[in-house]
């Protein structure tokens, strides 16, 4: 059992006359030295660790190369551009005992140490801050090692989700792994976050796989699962790994695939029925047979010069074109599913095909190890979540709002089926009874800071029409989705309170938990951004415990708790 350990004389000492200082000062990070000084104190601390000369895996801002490292794995122009704020360092680990070094050598320089695996961080907090920092990327962490007699992988973070499903299909076409449907999604966010993709009715989300993993904590150390422990392992399964340290990889379980798979897609207009379309999609995507997941889109579009609305189902079905059409015919006329409007493949095959490669069973199967570096368009994302169905007229509301808007798009993922069937509090991510989930989608290509005003806006006004059809008390949201429009932490003295606004949209009933955790296993906050789970502040008087004790917890304000979270660091 763990225990806590009383003050020292000197920690006491410390304490009193911390408390003396000014609380404004208590969130204030010393100066940062030169970027060149602290190029040079960081590359020598990481060279002695790892005991070579590591130049060729830490970038300063002079190193030719570094522009391109930066720009590699940024997935959002928006955070491309001249103005965007730049790390100092750019560290790119090969191996796990790179990581240690980097974190080790990171906490005595006061810089924020952001982590990126694949750069689909919609709004950049992997990879930009207004503060100091550093960036791991952990893109060269790329291994996949599939074992299909024990129905495992182990995953590195930097690998892709694309790099994942070849890796897969190269040993078995009867297996497959329930997560996202784009490919240069990097593992190391997207099952951190949750992780879900076309599978979820049938297998749940792609934690509820997971077996083990690897981090690097606060000091440097490289863990497990048996060395982290069951806490730490939960927090990690969908509670965001960054705030407790650096995920390196993690083991999964594969599910079984049957040989053939169907894939389909069906739109409609407003004058051929989208209302009833998608009106009656509520009370069949999220119920219907859990080998079917009908995702929708709903689209502003002129058509015929005319301003309309398309709603199109994009479609996995886990069996036979026969089957699928005949459960459709029977649930759902309005979608007038024919036979000619299906395709069977293979699994592997429908994750080319959910890439839009309309020509997937043709497709080179390799093209899944492309990451396209250093592409990306411009834009936003949001989400939601709806417990209850949208009735017929306010799915009319809804397209009249879409087509005065004229941009955004919605997208409709179904839930139901198994991964309702996983308790709320079973992984970090609560929204398990949720009947779907909204995500808001914008992009653009042209971008100047008017432009971009107006796209944001218009993403705000089309969700605060939504107020009324979604999740209350709290409105919940996606941490993979990630929206600083929600909340965001300035980890000053109001860090707590800060970040329990966006908190509990994110993890609801789970929030709590995942505090005492971070508290824990982090107490000086070091791991952190601007949408990470805060530390617990304590009582005045209270014990100070030691990293990974067990604690007393009290919620109070004041400069008292700030001293004494802060103690931690030194």
């Amino acid at each position: 059992m763990l225990t806590t350990q009383p003050l020292s004389f000197v920690s006491v000492l410390f304490f009193v006359l911390f408390l003396s200082q000014p609380l404004s000062s208590l969130s204030q990070s010393p100066p940062p030295s030169s970027s060149d000084s602290v190029y040079n104190s960081f590359l020598k601390c990481f060279s002695d660790r790892t005991k070579s000369s590591q130049t060729q895996n830490v970038f300063s801002q002079s190193n030719p190369s570094f522009s391109s490292v930066l720009r590699a794995y940024i997935r959002n122009a928006r955070f491309n551009t001249s103005s965007t704020p730049k790390p100092t360092i750019i560290v790119t680990p090969r191996s796990e005992s790179h990581v240690s070094a980097a974190v080790i050598c990171s906490k005595p320089l006061n810089y924020v140490l952001k982590i990126r695996s694949g750069g689909h961080d919609y709004d950049g907090l992997s990879y930009i801050s207004d503060k100091p920092f550093f960036i791991l990327d952990l893109s060269n962490l790329r291994d996949v090692s599939v074992d299909i007699a024990e129905n495992s992988a182990w995953i590195s973070a930097g690998a892709t989700l694309g790099e994942v499903y070849y890796r897969i299909w190269e040993k078995s076409r009867i297996h497959g792994f329930p997560a996202g449907v784009c490919p240069t999604v990097g593992v190391g966010g997207h099952l951190s976050g949750g992780g879900y993709g076309n599978m979820i009715r049938k297998f749940g989300l792609s934690v509820d796989y997971l077996i083990d993993a690897k981090i690097v904590d606060v000091n440097g150390r490289i863990l497990d699962r048996k060395a982290m422990g069951e806490d730490l392992f939960w927090a990690i399964s969908g509670g965001g790994g960054g705030s407790y340290g650096v995920v390196l990889g993690y083991k999964i379980k594969l599910v079984p695939v049957p040989e053939t798979v169907t894939v389909f897609r069906v739109e409609k207009y407003i004058n051929s029925g989208a209302v009833d379309f998608v009106y009656k999609w509520q009370f069949v995507g999220p119920k219907t047979d859990p080998n079917l997941f009908m995702r929708m889109l709903i689209q502003p579009v002129t058509r015929n010069k005319v301003k309309t609305v398309r709603a199109t189902v994009v479609a996995l079905f886990l069996g036979k074109a026969d089957d699928v059409v005949s459960l459709l015919r029977k649930e759902f006329p309005e979608l007038g599913l024919t036979k000619e409007n299906c395709t069977e493949m293979t699994w592997f095959q429908s994750a080319l095909w959910w890439d839009n490669r309309v020509n997937a069973t043709q497709t080179d199967p390799k093209v899944f190890l492309d990451r396209n570096l250093d592409t990306s368009s411009f834009g936003k994302r949001k989400s939601d979540y709806v417990a209850t169905e949208i009735p017929r007229k306010g799915i009319e509301s809804l397209f009249k709002k879409m087509i005065e808007l004229g941009k955004i798009g919605l997208v409709f993922n179904p839930y139901g089926g198994k991964v309702a069937e996983f308790a709320v509090n079973a992984t970090p991510f609560p929204h398990r009874n949720k009947l779907f989930k909204i995500q808001y989608s914008v992009n653009w290509k042209d971008n100047t800071a008017e432009i971009e005003k107006g796209y944001l806006n218009e993403a705000k006004a089309l969700y605060s029409f939504m107020t009324g059809f979604v999740s209350k008390n709290p409105r919940s949201a996606y941490l993979n989705y990630r929206d600083v429009d929600i909340g965001v932490n300035d980890h000053g003295a109001n860090s707590y309170k800060e970040g329990e606004v966006y908190g509990r949209k994110y993890f609801g009933v789970n929030f709590d938990r995942l505090v005492k955790i971070k508290t824990a296993v982090d107490p000086g906050n070091f791991f952190r951004n601007e949408q990470s789970i805060p530390t617990l502040p304590i009582a005045k008087g209270a014990e100070v415990p030691e990293p990974g004790t067990a604690r007393r917890w009290s919620r109070v304000g004041g400069a008292a708790v700030a001293a004494m979270v802060v103690l931690h660091v030194f």
